[in-house]
């Protein structure tokens, strides 16, 4: 059966089903890939990471195992006697990472003092500025005359949201930042020091979470989509399963069954935070790097920074439109 060539659809008819047509000799468009992959490599790639939680649950030492490098120092107390940050600080490092010809440039962004003031009324504002700042300084070069070929991209692609390993459940200021998270960035919830629970307190305590995450209407990374095909859905819902996430992360190596592994000695034995029975730390790792990097950025862009972007142009265009004035009444 032939088919006729196609006309432009329109609002009446519905689009027709575009003919395939077979080639008569070698073209070379299937090159393509190979040019996208070759102007990419030399561009490298950019991966802002935020993390949230307070003082003493290894944020830093959990960014240093997942990236396999020492990136960050840890701004948390040392001493019980230290004094506490009285505000909720913001504090950004960028590195460039390289594996396998592939270059990434990866902003680590780190909030000390969350949470550990006596009163941490608001304490999470600065965090959402910050997030909110990084949207406004991008559309502001989007909207420039002369715009940059390549935008430097500072928005926040991924917010690693640490909580306290109480066995018992969220905190209410956790659910009342996670809530204004959610809002405004792709938020992905860790267990911070698992290895402090027993093997039945941890999914205990999982499962608590879940049922409040589902509660307050908390929507966490990755999202729901009909777009997804079946592998994207099925790899998402396995992920669903394991947020939060149980993690352990260290930068030291113990020795294992006479292997040195990454890992902690605990006082019930030594901890191979790549071990899934010790740790879910290889889940997220994997998660965050080798299946949902791209993701997360995209995602970022598409709805995050896109809400944001639409509600500023709204607003750009409502202050710039005249004022009615009613006729003077005699």
């Amino acid at each position: 059966m032939s088919v006729s060539a196609v006309s432009s659809p329109s609002s009446e008819q519905p689009p027709q089903v575009v003919p395939q047509t077979v080639l008569n000799s070698y073209v070379g468009f299937d090159t393509i890939t190979q040019q996208i992959e070759k102007k990419l490599l030399k561009k490298g790639f950019q991966f802002n990471v935020m993390v949230v939680g307070q003082s003493g649950l290894g944020k830093s030492t959990l960014v240093n195992t997942i990236f396999a490098s020492h990136l960050i120092e840890s701004k948390g107390r040392l001493e019980a006697s230290e004094s506490t940050r009285q505000t909720t600080e913001i504090e950004a490092v960028s590195h460039t990472i390289e594996e396998n010809g592939v270059r990434l440039r990866l902003n680590i962004v780190d909030t000390p003092g969350y949470g550990d003031q006596v009163n941490n009324d608001n304490c999470w504002e600065p965090i959402i500025k910050y997030i909110k700042d990084q949207h406004s300084a991008y559309l502001r070069k989007e909207l420039t005359a002369r715009r940059e070929r390549y935008i430097v991209d500072t928005r926040v692609h991924c917010c690693l949201f640490f909580i306290t390993p109480s066995g018992h459940s969220l905190k209410p200021i956790d659910i009342v930042v996670l809530k204004k998270l959610s809002e405004v960035v792709n938020v992905v919830p860790v267990i911070a020091k698992s290895d402090s629970l027993t093997s039945e307190e941890r999914d205990a305590f999982k499962q608590r979470i879940k049922a409040e995450l589902s509660f307050h209407n908390i929507r966490l990374y990755p999202y729901e989509s009909e777009e997804d095909e079946e592998q994207e859905k099925s790899l998402n819902e396995s992920i669903w399963e394991l947020i939060p996430f149980a993690v352990v992360g260290s930068e030291r190596n113990v020795v294992i069954d006479g292997k040195a592994v990454r890992g902690r000695k605990t006082r019930w034995g030594a901890i191979n935070v790549e071990d899934p029975e010790h740790s879910e730390f290889i889940h997220l790792r994997n998660f965050l790097t080798r299946t949902h990097l791209q993701d997360l950025i995209e995602t970022t862009a598409m709805i995050h920074y896109e809400t944001f972007r639409a509600k500023q142009l709204m607003a750009i265009k409502e202050s710039t439109q005249p004022q009615k004035t009613e006729p003077a009444s005699e």
